[in-house]
């Protein structure tokens, strides 16, 4: 979630109100349709969108006026600012059309070494661990 982001609320009565009243919002203004989630009873559901304040503002009263064509609308909230805290109520599995973002999983690059390769590189180790003794031995001596 962005942090600039403010979150529109909007429950209606009925899921083809709700859905009617989700279709205003995204169409009246610059918002971000989240989802939609059934609440329990009464046949609810609550339409959440994001954007700007002042658009999610100017949404959330569309998708009331729209509401009054259906069963009419329960409650409406507008957060200007969402706490951290309230992100896991917002944005949950919940939430129907929510997909939450995957983050992607680091590469591994493995490299397929032979035995002859180690063997090689074993014997080209030993070589070069007698030229630093010799080397060693030649500026003791001097």
């Amino acid at each position: 979630m962005n942090r600039r982001e403010a979150v529109g609320l909007i429950e209606a009565i009925g899921l083809a109100t709700a859905i009617e009243a989700a279709d205003a919002a995204v169409k009246s203004a610059n918002v971000r349709l989240i989802g939609y989630e059934a609440c329990k009873g009464d046949g609810m559901s609550t339409i959440k969108v994001a954007g700007d304040i002042g658009a999610v503002k100017a949404a959330v009263d569309a998708a009331t006026a729209a509401c009054a064509k259906g069963r009419g609308v329960w409650a409406t909230k507008v957060i200007a600012r969402p706490s951290e805290g309230i992100e896991k109520l917002i944005y949950n599995n919940q939430t129907v059309g929510f997909t939450p973002p995957v983050e992607p999983e680091a590469e591994v690059v493995t490299k397929a070494v032979t035995i002859e390769e180690n063997v090689e590189t074993a014997e080209e180790n030993v070589e070069t661990a007698e030229e630093n003794e010799e080397t060693a031995e030649e500026n003791t001596e001097e």
